[in-house]
Order: C-alpha cells, then structure tokens, then sequence
C-alpha cells in the first residue's frame, strides 16, 4: 500500500489545533477540550483546519485527540452518538482539505492519559496495563480505521506500555497506515521514562507505521530525538511545541514564541532526518508558514 511518503521527501504538519481555536475565541477549559466543538461548532474546527491548510500544511490532525468513546459516553452521549462525533472528526478535516484543493487527513490517536484529563499524557502513569489500554482505545480506533482518513496519528504518547498496546490495535487493522510520536521528558527518554529508541524498536520493519518520533515536546531536545528514533529504520515524524512553558501553578503559559525562528529549526530537524515536520502547542499558522519557507 502506496504511503503519503512515497511521493514526498518531506511532509509539513499542521500545528496547535487547539491553539488556534483559542486565537478564534474559544474557551477550551472544558475537559474534552477541543473535542468539545464537535458538538457546539463543528464549523470553527473546520475554519482552523482551513487556516493551516493555507498556511502551508500538507497534513491536517483531526480534534479527535480527546474525542475517545469513553469520555463521550461520560458526557451523556449514546455509543452510537459518540461514534457519529468521532468521524465528524475526520470529515471536518477532509472538508478542509478539499476546500484547499490538496492535503492528507491524519485521524487523531491521542493517549489514555488525555481522558484522565490529569496531566497523565506528560508521566505515562497509568491505572491500566497494556490489556486494560488495548480494550480502552480499540473501539475508537476501529472507528477512525474506518473514517476515510489518510492515515492515524497516534500521538502524544508517554507509556512503553501504551505503545504495546497500539501495535496490538496495528495488527487488528493491516490495511491502516499510521504514525506513532511520544510526549518525552529529555532528549532520550519518553515520559514515563523508557529510551525512545526502544519504543521505536517496536515498530521497526512494520509496513502500517510509516514514522516514529515525538510530539508535545520542546524543541530543544528534537534533535536528540530525531537520532534516537532514527535507529529504528522507520522514518521519524517530530512536531514539537513552541518552546514556550506551561506553568502549572498559575496556569498559563510563560516565555515566547518565535515563528521564524522555529521555522529554522524546521529546516535543521529536517536536514537531521525528519520527514514529517510540524508544531504541537502555542504554534500557529505562522509556524507553519514559516516551517513552509523553509522547507519549501
């Protein structure tokens, strides 16, 4: 099965969706957070999308990320409804990109951590262990397998345990294509401690993973990380934040964030041996038009 690489040497990814959604005026501080819209404005995630899309994006993440069935159902929503929320998902991004004329869909896996909605996705410290994470994610990755998206971004990921269970849902679904990118606590290891280089050993020679690497990370430690997940053989995808901080305590971010300049590191991540290339947090259409500039 031909892959969104075969014809590219690198792909620019689009950047924070819930960012970008803050910048239009939304109040995500609901624990589905972006996730939410699908159901009160379905058409702002669809202007977001649209937004990077012309900012120079050939891949669009769907704001499924905390869209898992689970914390649908909490919210009082039927099975079958959250079903219907989790594929709006995908078609809010594909309508984006038919707008635009050009792009891919990559459908949002984001971590266990995220519906604990704890800060657990930057720890990987789980109350389940690889059979109990297989059985939470498996039905929402049925469900996005077979959306129409491009592929799944199995993103933000901080538990070896949870990459386990992933490459189980891999070998349920053979025709589905997908990244896999860890949340990482330094330039080695990912959050819950375990080398990056051994979690990317799990996908090694599996045709359904077309790159590992790392996302929601700071950019300073990209580069180290790029050689550890390289040593895999798989291609390495890295999407980092915008080198600002979140402060806990005071809740709000500290520092700034400089598009041109993370677009430079853009080009080095790439010449490093990245072939997939965007933003996670605090990065806008600017990041990625600048990531655009320098890549071409």
């Amino acid at each position: 099965m031909r892959t969104p690489l075969d014809d590219r040497d690198v792909l620019v990814l689009d950047g924070g969706l819930a960012t970008r959604l803050e910048d239009l005026g939304c109040d995500l501080s609901d624990e589905l957070w972006s996730a939410r819209l699908l159901m009160d404005d379905p058409d702002l995630i669809r202007r977001a999308h649209g937004d990077f899309f012309a900012a120079g994006a050939d891949v669009a993440i769907t704001a499924s990320y905390q869209a898992s069935v689970p914390a649908l159902t909490r919210r009082g929503l039927s099975v079958g409804e959250a079903a219907d929320l989790i594929r709006r998902s995908v078609a809010l991004a594909a309508e984006a990109r038919d707008d635009h004329g050009a792009g891919q869909v990559a459908a949002s896996v984001g971590p266990y951590g995220a519906y604990l909605a704890n800060g657990a996705e930057y720890a990987g410290a789980y109350d389940l262990d690889e059979d109990g994470l297989a059985a939470w994610h498996r039905d929402r990755w049925h469900i996005l397998a077979d959306s129409g998206a491009d592929l799944l971004a199995c993103e933000t990921i901080p538990s070896y345990a949870e990459a386990r269970a992933l490459a189980r849902l891999l070998a349920e679904t053979p025709e589905v294509r997908a990244w896999v990118s860890f949340s990482c606590r330094d330039g080695g290891h990912i959050s819950d401690g375990t080398p990056l280089a051994d979690c990317a050993a799990l996908f090694s020679g599996l045709d359904a993973v077309i790159a590992v690497g790392a996302n929601c990370t700071a950019p300073r430690y990209i580069p180290s990380l790029i050689r550890e997940a390289a040593t895999s053989g798989t291609a390495v995808v890295v999407y980092p934040n915008s080198g600002e901080t979140w402060d806990a305590e005071n809740r709000r971010w500290t520092g700034w964030s400089d598009p041109v300049g993370f677009g430079a590191e853009a080009r080095d991540w790439h010449a490093a041996g990245a072939r997939l290339v965007g933003g996670c947090c605090r990065t806008t259409p600017d990041h990625i038009r600048e990531i655009r500039a320098h890549l071409g």
